[in-house]
């Protein structure tokens, strides 16, 4: 049985941490490498680095800044925005990211999906999902949650397995900011209709919700930004409570 993971999530515009509501009316939360050190030394299990308006300004992800935190922590660290080639990938990880995380590229091109695995390996390739509920269906979402596609997420979720992916990053838009639990439903669904590790992310507001995804759902990993970017959970007494409900931590 895999260890859970508590996995803090950068998301960078502008160079600068942000947080919205279900993304949108994004805030500052802070400078990244700050941030980054804070993780690592409060005992975060991973890190993920999403560059969140790479796809949409149609730019290359920040790997000056990639570069910067991968110097400072030793933790497995994941990066996203705006990688759609395996030289953009390689760079990618030449910069120091153990993990890629594709979304749009992915939907476009889920070829882009095995060329990745091929290349750098299967493990090291995350396909994020963003995904919102209309009328009892989960659709897949594009650019940084601004372009709904013709996917429903459960065969989206499939197909990108079967093209190779490592492990899936599933955030819901509805959830997003709420802080009012995960989309525990949704990762149930997800989780039956694959055989990959499942990143749970998109509302976590209060320790009680990572018991709840835990225990609810097949979910390996927990992302959450501003309740951890703000201190409203402190990442070792999260730890130290889910030790006491008897899932197993890293």
């Amino acid at each position: 049985m895999l260890k859970k993971r508590i996995i803090p999530c950068l998301d960078i515009d502008q160079g600068r941490t942000v947080k919205g509501v279900s993304f949108k009316n994004l805030r500052d939360a802070g400078d990244p490498l700050e941030l980054a050190q804070r993780y690592v030394d409060e005992g975060a299990d991973e890190l993920v680095f999403l560059d969140i308006s790479a796809t949409h300004e149609k730019r290359k992800t920040l790997l000056p800044l990639v570069k910067k935190i991968a110097q400072i922590i030793n933790i497995p660290f994941t990066v996203g925005g705006g990688i759609d080639s395996v030289e953009l990938g390689k760079e990618v990880i030449g910069a120091g990211a153990d993990k890629l995380s594709i979304n749009s590229s992915a939907v476009r091109r889920p070829e882009l999906i095995k060329e990745l695995a091929s290349e750098v390996g299967s493990q090291a390739v995350v396909v994020a999902i963003d995904t919102h509920k209309e009328k009892g269906q989960w659709h897949v979402y594009t650019q940084g949650g601004r372009k709904k596609t013709e996917w429903l997420t459960e065969k989206w979720a499939y197909t990108a397995e079967q093209f190779g992916a490592g492990e899936l990053l599933l955030t819901s838009m509805n959830h997003d900011g709420q802080k009012k639990g995960f989309a525990i439903e949704l990762l149930q669904l997800i989780g039956n209709a694959v055989n990959l590790p499942i990143i749970a992310s998109g509302g976590a507001g209060e320790i009680n919700h990572f018991v709840d995804v835990f225990s609810k759902t097949n979910a390996t990993g927990a992302l959450a930004a501003s309740i951890f970017h703000f201190g409203e959970v402190p990442i070792p007494a999260l730890k130290n409570y889910l030790k006491t409900q008897n899932i197993a931590i890293r």
